[in-house]
């Protein structure tokens, strides 16, 4: 039991997401914004999506995520908050790396894993943390209290909370977590007509480049874009085996399974968007992309042939061209990459927030932190001047 400001609200750690009911869960996640399905408009909260890691094996046993979700309940038991959280054993899949703060804690005696992460797994997509009502931050606050009792209890080193969404920010911080600044690029709808629409706004030489890239990159192939009912079994099969390919030599060890790409095909296909490249009708290449209420994901990507700018193609402009056509705010097209702005996409700042036990090592971290906080903020005018809109926008 915890309170925010004599307000008493019950919390539980439950050790998978089948302890919770689908309906309950999404109803919670939706209070942060509701798709016109009526799930959640961010899919990587949404039920299916983590229960599809959990039911496919992607975590649990022996792959070093433990699911240990924090619920805040009412006094009817029904769930008010949710914090998706793992246990973690090593810091991959993240894509907010800490391993030098691991090795720096454990040089000096210390035991860095296990450790709290309360994140969407190998998913580097700002959005909710705190599932919840968007105004009920008694119960945002709550859950955070609840994090660090669990690091408490479980005598962890740490808590880390990645990909935040703003409002979410701000309660990590009010509760003196130390906050880390990255960068990502995302493309801006500006409420463009078509792709021709959207290539008038750029430069003349940067037009050009971009259309003799897609040229090229289409030549003597296919593309499709599947969604819903069209992606078959054959399609994950093809797929599975880009991913497999590119995620070996990126990686070293890919971190989904085949059957994850079953199960959110049975239950989330049609929030989908797998971009597929065909040479004679054979597979090539392709991209899987997640539709939000206002925002197209792009995820994960792979190739078993080598093609000038296919890459390019599959991944930012044929998502480009897919938020245009059905009207989305933006395209989030991953982590890293400053080779994405030249095909659209603008630098956007991401936040973490992490509470480290020991005094001392945390001390050190939030050093470490300002002075890479300064670093992020001082490339600012660097990535400005590489935008290729004419208009030179401002950073997002």
């Amino acid at each position: 039991m915890a309170e925010d400001d004599g307000e008493a609200i019950a919390l539980e750690v439950v050790g998978s997401i089948t302890d919770i009911d689908r309906a309950d869960w999404d109803r919670v996640a939706a209070g942060r914004g509701v798709h016109p399905d009526g799930r959640p408009a961010d899919p990587f909260v949404c039920h299916d999506f983590l229960h599809a890691l959990e039911a496919s094996g992607s975590v649990g046993p022996g792959t070093g995520w433990h699911p240990r979700h924090l619920v805040a309940r009412d006094d009817d038991g029904r769930p008010r908050a949710i914090a998706p959280a793992y246990l973690k054993a090593h810091s991959q899949g993240e894509y907010v790396f800490d391993h030098g703060w691991a090795q720096a804690f454990e040089r000096a005696g210390g035991r860095y894993y296990p450790k709290l992460q309360a994140s969407v797994p190998f998913t580097p997509v700002p959005g909710p943390r705190l599932l919840t009502a968007a105004d009920d931050v008694a119960a945002r606050r709550v859950l955070v209290a609840g994090l660090e009792a669990v690091v408490d209890q479980g005598r962890l080193s740490s808590a880390h909370a990645t990909f935040l969404a703003p409002a979410d920010v701000e309660v990590f911080a009010a509760a003196g977590w130390a906050l880390r600044h990255d960068r990502q690029y995302h493309f801006p709808n500006r409420g463009y007509r078509d792709h021709a629409d959207f290539l008038s706004t750029l430069l003349g030489r940067k037009r050009k480049q971009l259309q003799r890239e897609r040229r090229e990159a289409q030549a003597g192939l296919d593309i499709v874009s599947l969604t819903g009912g069209d992606i078959t079994e054959a399609h994950w099969d093809a797929f599975f085996a880009f991913y497999m390919d590119t995620g070996a030599r990126k990686w070293g060890r890919p971190y989904l399974n085949r059957a994850f790409f079953t199960a959110i095909g049975a239950t989330m296909a049609d929030r989908c968007l797998l971009v597929l490249a065909l040479d004679h009708g054979r597979p090539i290449a392709g991209a899987l992309n997640f539709i939000g209420a206002d925002a197209l994901y792009g995820r994960w990507w792979g190739a078993i042939e080598e093609r000038p700018f296919l890459h390019f193609e599959l991944c930012y402009h044929r998502a480009v061209d897919w938020a245009i056509a059905h009207g989305l705010a933006r395209v989030e097209a991953g982590a890293q990459g400053e080779h994405k702005i030249a095909r659209g996409y603008l630098p956007v700042t991401t936040t973490s927030a992490h509470h480290i036990v020991d005094p001392g090592f945390r001390t050190a971290v939030e050093r470490f932190l300002a002075h890479e906080r300064e670093e992020v903020a001082a490339i600012d005018a660097e990535l400005a001047a590489l935008s290729p809109y004419a208009d030179r926008p401002e950073r997002t």
